[in-house]
């Protein structure tokens, strides 16, 4: 079983579908002529294409990846995963959240929850 993603003409992701395995036969080509739409293969163990696709991620060719939404608007791609990373690294103690107003990690307390 292989699982499949169908892209808009912005390579933003509109759809995730089971399919058979590429050994088979060149089912990318298949299905994106069968539906009139790209169709690139995917992975949940990230062995191809970094990330497993999800409706709303994008398909970067020159990457060969999925990438997820942006999550804030100051965080960065990192190319060599294709994972957003905050710009400043995640606290080695206590439990956080991003701020963006602030630029950094925010402590979780009782009276933040």
């Amino acid at each position: 079983m292989a699982h499949y993603a169908f892209l808009d003409e912005n390579n933003i992701v509109t759809e995730v579908i089971v399919g058979n395995e590429e050994t088979t036969g060149d089912w990318e080509t298949y299905y994106a002529e069968f539906r009139g739409q790209k169709c690139v293969r995917t992975s949940y163990n990230g062995n191809i294409r970094f990330n497993y696709a999800g409706i709303g991620y994008t398909y970067d060719e020159t990457l060969n990846a999925f990438i997820a939404p942006k999550p804030f608007q100051s965080w960065l791609l990192d190319e060599a995963t294709c994972l957003w990373e905050a710009p400043i690294a995640y606290p080695a103690e206590g439990d956080h959240t991003w701020d963006e107003q602030a630029g950094d990690w925010v402590e979780v307390t009782d009276e933040t929850v």
